[in-house]
């Protein structure tokens, strides 16, 4: 999960932000066990284009481990629900750099919150705080999947086309719709 970004070309912030009835904080390496635990889950293995299923032992440090190293492209939050007596791990949502100023947004929530708004509330709290300060983010979601497309559009992505994506849960090529935010 790493590039050839530097930390100068990918601002980062420590600080949590605030998304309601819970926090975004960056992932930690103690994250690791949720993580495994919601993402060996077939359901959300394979909504995504990254997580493998079966999840092979140790994925879910090497993810975190490729993250928070220094030249990662992408930034990844927890969706943390401590403070208000809620769960530890929801869910994660990630941004992705894939040119100047410009970042793809990723996420997921454990199975177990799905329907709770907990997912919108997450794009559209990082939206808001723009950490990266990006001027255009690019979303895409599984054409089977159109919950997700709606917490996209809840939080003014414009759909703007079809694609494919290739899934390693699925192992297939699968329809995706992409979608795109304009920030400045």
């Amino acid at each position: 999960m790493s590039s050839t970004a530097t930390a100068e070309r990918l601002p980062f912030t420590a600080d949590e932000i605030d998304a309601g009835s819970f926090v975004l904080r960056p992932i930690r390496s103690s994250d690791a066990g949720l993580m495994t635990l919601y993402g060996a889950d077939k359901r959300v293995a394979e909504m995504t284009v990254s997580i493998p299923h079966p999840l092979p032992p140790g994925a879910s440090e090497a993810f975190i481990e490729g993250v928070l190293a220094h030249d990662s492209a992408e930034r990844v939050w927890v969706l943390d629900a401590t403070p208000f007596g809620g769960s530890e791990l929801l869910g994660l949502v990630s941004l992705k750099m894939i040119g100047a100023k410009k970042s793809e947004i990723g996420y997921w929530v454990a199975p177990a919150f799905w329907n709770t708004g907990f997912a919108s509330a997450a794009v559209s709290a990082l939206v808001k705080a723009n950490p990266l300060d990006n001027d255009t983010l690019f979303g895409s979601v599984f054409q089977d999947n159109p919950v997700s497309a709606r917490v996209l559009t809840n939080a003014g992505f414009e759909y703007i086309g079809d694609a494919e994506a290739f899934s390693v849960a699925r192992n297939a090529k699968v329809a995706t719709w992409t979608y795109l935010k304009k920030l400045s």
